[in-house]
């Protein structure tokens, strides 16, 4: 097959720029990375510089890409909002190369003074305009074409950041110019609200797949109401048309101005001075920009002083004292190879993106997580596509999406297996839920190390001296494989582990051999069955009184247990279904391990006087850890609850209680200190 002429090459560059810019600055959904973007774009312009006869003035080189949506008024930019220079060279060589153009363009000799910047960060959101009148905001607009923007006033309103009112300035006419963007907490939490929604069953709701698009999609929005649910935020970053207002003679001045008129400026700035100054502010942000609570993909170098960004003036579309100083994309594109499947140390399966490597976030990844099979469904992701990946900071790279394209083939979608691919066990999705888990809790190795710690806590058997240090050793060594491996350690396994010196071993098998004695839902507790808790594990202990009639109990029993409903029921008999479960706890039997059985009996059953009464607990007590309560109102037949309703009895509140004493108080629920909360247990216990 020919090469493609560079005319042709041209041709289908400006198109596929087209195309993306459409989807990205038009749509609010972009269809490839920034990064595939920029490759792009630096190609097409590599192209007409060689060949300036192929320069059109319609090419996305030459023009802000933008468009007004219908339904929306236009805005005609006095002052246009163009875009700036980017810089890809992510090492510090992008900021010289800065340098030198600006000290070129200035006409600087080697021995003149370093030129002074104003140093930012680069937010990834989207670009608005305020007008303010007499200090008053008038209008708001996008920039659209950066001659002619979108009308979105009413829906800037709703950012409770955006001052309606300049504080201290009432000029003709100021345009503060900056970006909406979204937190990542904030996006965080609607996205979880979204899935809340579309769990339930509601139509025509979504996911977002990044905080820039959402921000973009929620400013641009006809119905302010919907915009108003949205977690905007907003920083300034320079002016637009400016009348009967004396602009400082610095950008850093000017932003200093912003913050005193009362728009958000954000502090990440600094005045450097070079070359020098701008490497070390790139390096600087680069160490934090992971830390940060909102998006960036680079800082933004700007001349600082305004009479020497009017001398270096503009080209096309930018101008020649600004740059935008990437960093390593977190979103690249790459060839979805295969699927595995991880088991995790809880028994979640998560499917694994086996892909042709990419270099992005600063590493090349070879895996990323989809998460669940809904989401893989969700993202319509099958082998053989090309997909998005993004990797942010320590953050397990995922795949967001899939490149649209027409498949060649036919692919069909990917199933989760049946059985645990480590050990075995049976695959179970509980009602209801995304995730897939592997039932051989106590069997499978993929679980080991988290089930031993679970089982060693203080709540379950509690183990002194167990921890993820020696669980570590003792697994990766081999020399424990299941539970009842641990009572079978000896003083020679142990002081040979690394730091375990023979008076820790001892006090370690002294701790097993005292959690050879234990309670009978101490005991089921610590076999970690999932979605049964301490509340669980004694409801179950008191109704059942005995290990055997637990593992044998059908669905039907289960349900007739206290608070045991279909989800717990079909858990426990999920777990005792699998043999190697049952042997497990045989074989702990057999390892010496005993505990009170017969709390279900007549016999075994203590008068219990606050049987049926729930409590809430919220604050920190005095005295009192939160265990230590929980546990003293549930010795003494109490359900203690993690939130407030008509039904609580008791809320028990301590110091810097929280909005469960607000919801008690509003439902006329009686509040007990912890005075009083240890005067009703005696009062009982005296009663009983």
């Amino acid at each position: 097959m020919n090469e493609l002429t560079p005319s042709s090459r041209a041709d289908e560059l400006r198109a596929q720029l087209q195309a993306q810019a459409h989807a990205y600055y038009v749509l609010d959904a972009p269809q490839v990375p920034d990064a595939e973007y920029d490759r792009l774009f630096q190609e097409l312009q590599a192209i007409e510089a060689a060949h300036p006869e192929l320069l059109t003035v319609d090419s996305p080189t030459q023009r802000v890409i933008g468009q007004v949506l219908a339904g929306f008024t236009p805005v005609h930019h006095t002052v246009p909002m163009l875009s700036i220079r980017t810089e890809t060279d992510t090492e510090p060589t992008g900021a010289v190369a800065f340098d030198m153009r600006v000290r070129r363009e200035l006409e600087l000799d080697e021995g003149a003074a370093p030129v002074e910047y104003s140093a930012e960060l680069k937010f990834d959101g989207l670009a608005i305009n305020l007008r303010y009148e007499r200090g008053r905001l008038v209008q708001a607009a996008t920039r659209g074409d950066g001659e002619t923007g979108e009308d979105v006033t009413q829906n800037i309103r709703t950012i409770a950041e955006v001052p309606a009112r300049l504080k201290g300035v009432a000029a003709a006419v100021i345009e503060v110019r900056g970006e909406v963007y979204m937190r990542r907490d904030a996006f965080n939490a609607m996205n979880e609200r979204q899935r809340e929604l579309i769990d339930q069953g509601a139509k025509n709701e979504k996911t977002f797949v990044n905080p820039r698009n959402a921000a973009a999609g929620a400013v641009r929005q006809l119905d302010p109401a919907i915009a108003a649910k949205r977690p905007l935020s907003f920083f300034a970053y320079g002016l637009g048309d400016v009348q009967g207002w004396a602009v400082p003679a610095t950008h850093s001045g000017l932003l200093d101005a912003l913050a005193a008129m009362g728009v958000p400026v954000n502090t990440d700035r600094a005045v450097v001075q070079g070359a020098s100054g701008l490497v070390a502010f790139h390096a600087e942000v680069a160490a934090k920009r992971d830390a940060l609570p909102f998006d960036i993909d680079g800082v933004v170098y700007k001349v600082n002083g305004r009479a020497l960004q009017q001398r270096l003036g503009f080209v096309t579309r930018e101008p020649r004292w600004a740059v935008a100083h990437k960093y390593p994309a977190q979103e690249q594109m790459t060839l979805l190879r295969g699927i595995d499947i991880q088991v995790g140390r809880t028994g979640k399966l998560t499917p694994v993106a086996k892909l042709a490597p990419v270099f992005v976030g600063g590493t090349t990844v070879s895996n990323a997580t989809l998460h669940n099979l809904f989401e893989l469904r969700r993202k319509r992701v099958r082998i053989g596509d090309t997909v998005i990946v993004r990797r942010a900071g320590d953050v397990i790279p995922e795949v967001v999406g899939v490149v649209p394209a027409v498949r060649a083939r036919y692919v069909p979608n990917f199933r989760m297996p049946r059985a645990c691919p480590v050990c075995g066990s049976a695959v179970v999705r509980e009602r209801d839920g995304m995730d897939h888990r592997c039932s051989g809790g106590l069997f499978c190795p993929a679980q080991r190390k988290q089930a031993m710690l679970h089982f060693a806590q203080r709540r379950a058997l509690d183990i002194e001296g167990l921890g993820d240090r020696i669980v570590d050793q003792l697994v990766d060594a081999g020399v424990v494989r299941t539970l009842p491996d641990l009572f079978k350690l000896g003083l020679a396994n142990l002081t040979a582990l690394d730091r375990m010196g023979e008076k820790s071993a001892q006090n370690l098998l002294s701790g097993l051999t005292a959690a050879k004695q234990t309670t009978f839902a101490r005991f089921l507790y610590g076999l970690g069955i999932r979605h049964v808790g301490e509340t669980t594990a004694k409801d179950l202990a008191k109704h059942f009184g005995a290990m055997d009639p637990l593992m044998d109990a059908t669905l039907d029993q289960l349900l007739a247990v206290n608070d045991v409903g279909p989800v717990v029921a079909q858990s426990v008999r999920t777990f005792f279904e699998q043999a190697h479960n049952r042997d497990v706890v045989n074989d702990l039997r057999k390892a010496g391990v005993t505990w009170t059985e017969g709390e279900g009996s007549a016999a075994g059953q203590v008068l219990q006087p606050l049987a049926g009464k729930t409590f809430v607990l919220t604050g920190t007590l005095p005295t009192l850890t939160r265990d230590d309560a929980k546990e003293r109102i549930e010795t003494a037949g109490g359900k203690v609850s993690g939130s407030v309703s008509k039904k609580t009895d008791y809320v028990v509140a301590g110091s810097e209680a929280g909005s469960k004493l607000d919801k008690a108080r509003e439902l006329g629920r009686p509040v007990l200190d912890e005075v009083a909360l240890l005067a009703l247990l005696a009062s009982v216990a005296a009663g009983a």
